[in-house]
């Protein structure tokens, strides 16, 4: 497999530290809020890195933590006058249920920043120890970037402009360094104990900590591969690096992954810039199925402009899988077609080349429409049809819904329980060998925008 690390800004051969086992870290939500689209992408992003890797054959350790302690949480708090842990426990929760939605499977290991303090305390006193981090007098304690002759090879994009701009605190050497810990600050702050006094950690000293304490290899690299937004290759993913390989020696990933930003509108979305659009506001008219095979339609690494336009049209060529599907509803046998299957993969194996692997299940969908005109009895055409639904679900994670469900998708449940009366209504016409009022009811449904279907597994419907 080939994947391009940012940190070489190439494409590069794919070997993990040891054979057959790949341990990814990809930075989790700040919990002050519900996932907008980003987030999303992300985890879309990221899901298929994962399936393709386990495909392979791989076994994949991947972790994705929460930040559940922040300056916008602690806001959060003040505005709304709950708890830290209502609100987080509120955000964290709703997040996993939109991501459920969109088909990402759950991390193996999910930490959050509160239960994971003794990790950091550690961490920080390795580099006090060591001399790469001081304390000043208000109790903050700071990482000495000029101490560490490895700053800023790792993301190569710490131009003065970039950094210049921090916050200036009293004592700091560097406008570059950054806080490890933040000393308490008043009634309103959010403190815990620790070594170095009440305070509470500082953003980037979480995931170091968490990698060392859940899934680190002792060597040259203590990760196979670490993501997330292509904003936090710096300064976060780059303070990441410095301190662990300040604390712990070596490296902190062997790769580093990155993916693209959504745009509204041709700007980086943002809740700053007011665009921020929620994946709970998405769900309320599209499906989250339709939603994934949306945001994952463009390679990862290049930038989204989200448009209800393209969602549509995306959602048309989703369409298409799912009407294939309709034609052999029922089938349950499976024939593995090897050659279609190796197919989709290569195109994977390509840094997640995700126009080509599309371009497979395009070509695929054609030919197999093309084949049941011909042979529409074909029963090992269809069984390898479902296998080939069925593995182009495994590995991007759409098609494995029922595929008349698919089609019901915006229907309230109000509705939908209505569709079902008259349905049965029919059937009982039907029996009762009325077939006027059978006709009636299929005539009032195509009214209502639905199509129906006699199967031998009974009458199904869909939107039209």
């Amino acid at each position: 497999m080939v994947i391009y690390d940012s940190h070489q800004r190439k494409k590069v051969e794919f070997k993990p530290i040891k054979e057959n086992e790949v341990k990814i870290y990809v930075c989790g939500p700040t919990v002050y809020d519900d996932a907008h689209l980003g987030h999303a992408r992300s985890s879309i992003s990221f899901d298929l890195l994962r399936r393709t890797l386990e495909t392979l054959g791989y076994k994949v350790t991947f972790v994705k933590n929460f930040t559940d302690i922040d300056d916008k949480i602690i806001k959060k708090m003040n505005e709304t006058k709950k708890s830290l842990k209502e609100i987080t426990e509120h955000y964290i929760n709703s997040y996993l249920k939109d991501m459920e939605a969109l088909n990402v499977k759950r991390a193996d290991i999910e930490p959050k920043a509160t239960e994971s303090l003794d990790a950091m305390f550690e961490l920080i006193q390795k580099l006090l120890d060591k001399g790469y981090a001081y304390t000043l007098l208000n109790g903050d304690i700071y990482f000495d970037v000029s101490k560490d002759e490895e700053y800023c090879q790792l993301s190569h994009k710490c131009q003065d402009d970039e950094v210049i701009h921090r916050v200036d605190i009293e004592g700091k050497k560097n406008p570059a360094d950054f806080a490890l810990w933040k000393a308490c600050k008043g009634e309103e702050d959010v403190c815990f104990d620790s070594p170095f006094g009440k305070g509470r950690p500082g953003w980037h000293i979480e995931c170091s900590a968490m990698i060392k304490k859940h899934i680190a290899y002792d060597g040259e690299y203590q990760i196979d591969i670490h993501g997330g937004g292509a904003d936090l290759f710096f300064p976060h993913h780059e303070n990441e690096e410095a301190q662990s390989h300040c604390a712990y020696g070596g490296h902190l990933a062997k790769y580093w992954m990155h993916n693209g930003f959504v745009q509204i509108n041709g700007e980086k979305m943002s809740k700053s810039l007011g665009n921020s659009f929620f994946v709970k506001d998405a769900l309320k008219h599209y499906s989250g199925e339709v939603l994934r095979f949306y945001l994952m339609s463009t390679h990862y690494r290049a930038p989204l402009n989200f448009s209800e336009e393209d969602l549509i049209t995306s959602k048309k060529r989703l369409d298409k899988l799912y009407r294939l599907k309709k034609r052999v509803y029922g089938v349950t046998k499976k024939q593995q077609d090897k050659e279609f299957e190796q197919k989709l993969l290569e195109a994977m194996k390509d840094d997640l080349n995700i126009s080509k692997a599309l371009a497979v299940v395009d070509e695929f969908i054609s030919e197999a429409n093309e084949n049941l005109d011909k042979n529409p009895k074909d029963k090992a055409l269809k069984q390898k049809i479902i296998s080939n639904i069925e593995f182009i679900d495994k590995l991007l994670g759409v098609g494995g819904s029922d595929a008349y469900e698919y089609f019901q998708a915006g229907v309230d449940e109000k509705t939908k329980k209505k569709i079902e009366e008259l349905i049965q209504k029919r059937t009982t016409a039907k029996k009762e060998k009325n077939y006027a009022l059978a006709d009636e009811i299929r005539e009032e449904l195509k009214n209502m925008g639905i199509q129906i279907q006699d199967t031998p597994n009974g009458t199904l419907w869909e939107k039209v």
